[in-house]
């Protein structure tokens, strides 16, 4: 049984069982048709990873991890804040005409700051401090900055990485204000799963643990049905993840470099409503 499967079985069990709604309160959120999209929610969600053990992808359903890494270098490679530099759609209700999102996401991972040893943007001072400073403890990115959140399309999800060395393993802890378990929790997890596992390779370091913290996790009110059918399926394995070892510098790897063998899922036929 995949342990990716395992732990979105037991987070989306304990919202179901144990969350809070928040029919009470009035909420951002609207449906398509300008219905206040409501959830159930848990607060403080912890899940760990084991990268060295094996990679975290659903088998419940398919995971798109080509798009989902696709998504992740236009933010950590690209630093782009246009939607036009990405291969997929997810972000286009965000963008405005001329397909910006303001200054969010990948615009912040590339403005330069100055450190004492030189001008560098956040995502090439993280690889330079894993080559010449692995025990630092202060290896941390974020997007979350205040002056700015005015001119963002959307305040950042997945906002913080702190990054930490043990032994000749590289550990990682993504930090997220917010988390739509069903449309976007095991896409998160993949895709910062794989950018650890491209930090490690181009840094020394073999993958480590993926800590996951979630401060409200939830479950949309329409998606509540479609989490309960799909927790009731039986998880197959995990499949094999392989990346492009010849690659050794961050700045080269692509969706490709990831190769997917003996992916075993469940088909999915549900139409899964978006709130924004």
């Amino acid at each position: 049984m995949s342990y990716a499967d395992t732990v979105f079985i037991n987070t989306c069990k304990d919202i179901l069982e144990n969350g809070i709604y928040d029919t009470d309160i009035d909420v951002r959120p609207r449906w398509e048709d300008g219905t206040p999209a409501h959830t159930v929610k848990k607060f403080g969600v912890v899940n760990r990873y084991d990268l060295s053990k094996e990679f975290p992808m659903l088998t419940l359903r398919k995971t798109y991890l080509k798009s989902a890494v696709d998504e992740l270098l236009w933010i950590w490679q690209k630093k782009s804040n246009n939607i036009h530099d990405l291969s997929s759609h997810v972000w286009d209700a965000w963008a405005d005409e001329n397909g910006s999102i303001g200054k969010a996401y990948g615009y912040q991972l590339g403005v330069k700051h100055h450190y004492p040893e030189g001008d560098m943007d956040q995502v090439d001072k993280v690889i330079y401090d894993l080559k010449h400073n692995p025990g630092s403890r202060r290896i941390i990115t974020n997007i979350y900055v205040h002056q700015d959140l005015s001119e963002m399309a959307l305040y950042p999800c997945a906002y913080s990485m702190t990054f930490n060395v043990t032994g000749k393993k590289l550990n990682a802890i993504l930090n997220q204000r917010s988390q739509d378990m069903l449309a976007a929790n095991i896409w998160n997890v993949a895709q910062y799963s794989a950018l650890v596992c491209m930090i490690a390779q181009v840094t020394g370091f073999e993958p480590g643990e993926f800590v996951h913290v979630i401060a409200d996790a939830h479950i949309y009110d329409r998606h509540i049905p479609i989490v309960k059918e799909l927790i009731e399926k039986t998880p197959y394995d995990a499949p094999e993840v392989t990346l492009d070892k010849s690659i050794t510098d961050f700045y080269d790897f692509t969706k490709d470099s990831f190769t997917i063998s003996n992916y075993q899922f469940h088909e999915f036929t549900s139409k899964i409503p978006v709130a924004v």
